[in-house]
């Protein structure tokens, strides 16, 4: 976790809003990170307020031109509540609107088909060693099959420690995710080897790590250092051309996890009633309702999924009755 310097007229308030998030459970890392360079702008621009205004908001609000609305909508959203909690706190704190950036664009998930995922695979297996940083060829393999086969989110498999993968038994215990709830996962036994020859790889040239996937001089690796690797290898495929609709993304690994694990459930005929609940669970959902979006995604197996789910909903999702007018 990221302590932060604040250097504006505000970034005492800043820091305690932070700092009472995190008391109330939630980690706000990113929202966090977003507040640490809204206090940059308002320490350059201005320096003499007090409180946060309405022209400290607008500046904000316009400082990445083009931007989609959903990437605004998250840069919005903490420093509208930031403005609540100072108005709460008895400043005269100006509160961005709710209409503002209130509308998200549900982005459609690529699932990977086989042949992709092979391609891609493929792709990082052969990955080039590097003079800049020795780590990178053993880790990247391992990383993406750990984020595709576990159904991880990205900072999961990001920030899991060493400490927390059992190479004896398959178990990997993530920690304080979204949420600010800790689960465990469990490795197939193929990935479980793959984990650890690379492990004793790792463990050999950086002994005592605490990341279980290091950079070059033992540390977590950046935010957006696996986007980047996502798109040098899959940038570079065939397969990556022919894709009609959005751009896969790395994120679309956790999605795919979840839509493959689906329909191999329905091809075993498999209870799809009972599991949902597990699935929910071991993906570390809140509630059913974020597991229930992926039910909208599985078509290869459509027809027998459809009427599957009519017991799924009859007997998991709540039944909504509306008043005729």
């Amino acid at each position: 976790m990221t302590d932060y310097v604040f250097k504006s007229s505000i970034g005492t308030c800043i820091k305690d809003f932070i700092g009472q998030k995190r008391a109330l459970g939630y980690p706000y890392l990113s929202s966090g990170r977003l507040l640490y360079h809204f206090d940059l702008l308002v320490s350059e621009e201005f320096p003499s307020d007090s409180t946060l205004t309405k022209e400290m908001c607008t500046a904000w609000l316009q400082s990445n031109p083009g931007e989609h609305p959903n990437g605004l909508q998250r840069r919005v959203t903490p420093v509208r509540q930031l403005g609540k909690y100072m108005k709460g706190m008895g400043y005269d704190a100006y509160i961005i609107p709710n209409y503002i950036a209130k509308k998200h664009i549900k982005y459609e998930a690529h699932i990977y088909t086989a042949t992709e995922l092979k391609a891609f695979f493929n792709a990082i297996d052969h990955c080039s060693p590097s003079p800049f940083s020795p780590t990178r060829r053993y880790v990247i393999p391992v990383f993406f099959r750990m984020l595709y086969c576990c159904g991880l989110r990205l900072s999961e498999a990001r920030l899991v420690k060493r400490e927390d993968v059992d190479l004896d038994t398959g178990k990997v215990i993530i920690r304080e995710s979204k949420g600010w709830k800790s689960r465990i996962v469990y490795m197939s036994d193929d990935l479980r080897d793959v984990c650890r020859e690379y492990d004793s790889i790792i463990d050999t040239m950086l002994p005592g790590r605490q990341p279980f996937f290091p950079s070059k001089n033992g540390n977590y690796f950046n935010i957006a250092t696996p986007g980047r690797w996502f798109h040098e290898f899959w940038d570079k495929l065939p397969e990556a051309n022919v894709i009609i609709g959005n751009p896969a993304r790395i994120h679309d690994f956790r999605h795919g996890y979840a839509v493959h694990r689906l329909n191999k459930w329905v091809r075993e005929g498999q209870d799809i009633n009972v599991l949902l609940a597990y699935l929910s669970e071991y993906m570390g959902h809140s509630n059913y309702a974020d597991t229930d979006y992926y039910l909208s995604l599985v078509e290869e197996f459509y027809p027998e999924m459809e009427q599957r789910l009519s017991s799924v909903n009859d007997n998991i999702l709540p039944e909504v009755y509306h008043e005729e007018e």
